[in-house]
């Protein structure tokens, strides 16, 4: 399992800017110190033109491979990932951009660290909110790891160690949701998009789905989708199934048993996707690298 997490895949390979990884520490801690310093997230402080990019900068947010990623940092500040950074020296993006930086940065070391997609109930109260975290294995565990916060005063929590009930992975919020134990209309992309597939089951199969993508080393854009992922505001019974068992493989799988699962038509990342960039909500089709 470990040498698998520990590679890259063709999402987190830093490519040509390998290199301008060397300077950083083989230290999870100090990795997740400096992925935090690589991103501005384009919603959460507002409008980013108030914090001085211009509105052109919005486009960074369909940046998907860290090769691209690290490139554009380079270029806005030649150091290397680590020390502090403006605002403006950072790329726009969001929870998944910090978490793959974070993550590229890992297996350049040999760290086994993947994404895991899901819901995170720290960030607004009351409210499981679509999140993306990094998780590192540490030789026996695999610990989930925060990299959008500079300081665990901010949630209360240690960001190396986040609480398994404070982020739930897709498998997990799904099963919950299902079970009853949790309310699906507090799984949201944000309280206040009120488009029915942000929202509740049709959201949380999304997550899930992205989540077994990530598992098995396609870390996406969170609003990609592909296979049966739409924008339905309900789901079919026969949706309802297919998640319910994919959730239950998930809980307990290895990662060969992950890797045939996600050879089904209807969960597997295929050559060409559909993308709902925000804000616009129709899909237009990307062609993978």
């Amino acid at each position: 399992m470990d040498d698998f997490y520990a590679s890259h895949s063709r999402f987190s390979d830093p490519g040509a800017q390998a290199s301008w990884l060397d300077a950083t520490p083989r230290d999870v801690a100090a990795l997740r110190a400096a992925a935090f310093q690589l991103v501005f997230h384009y919603w959460a402080h507002g409008d980013i033109t108030q914090h001085g990019f211009p509105a052109s900068r919005h486009e960074e947010i369909t940046l998907r491979y860290a090769s691209d990623m690290f490139a554009r940092l380079r270029e806005l500040d030649p150091a290397p990932p680590g020390g502090p950074r403006p605002p403006l020296h950072r790329i726009v993006g969001c929870c998944r951009d910090h978490t793959l930086l974070f993550v590229s940065m890992a297996r350049h070391h040999g760290i086994p660290a993947r994404l895991r997609v899901g819901f995170a109930g720290y960030l607004m109260p009351g409210w499981y909110l679509d999140h993306v975290v990094a998780e590192v294995h540490d030789g026996t565990d695999w610990h989930l790891v925060e990299p959008g916060f500079a300081e665990p005063g901010e949630v209360g929590f240690d960001l190396l160690d986040v609480p398994r009930d404070h982020f739930l992975t897709g498998a997990d919020a799904w099963t919950a949701a299902r079970a009853g134990d949790l309310d699906p209309a507090r799984l949201v992309v944000s309280p206040d998009l009120d488009a029915p597939f942000l929202r509740g089951l049709p959201y949380a199969r999304h997550n899930l789905v992205l989540d077994l993508a990530a598992l098995n080393k396609h870390e996406m854009l969170q609003w990609d989708a592909w296979g049966d992922l739409d924008d339905a505001p309900e789901l079919v019974p026969a949706a309802l199934a297919r998640a319910d068992e994919l959730a239950e493989l998930m809980a307990d799988a290895d990662v060969d048993q992950l890797r045939v699962a996600f050879e089904a038509d209807d969960v597997r990342v295929p050559p060409v996707i559909r993308s709902f960039t925000p804000p616009v909500q129709l899909p237009v089709e990307v062609v993978l690298r």
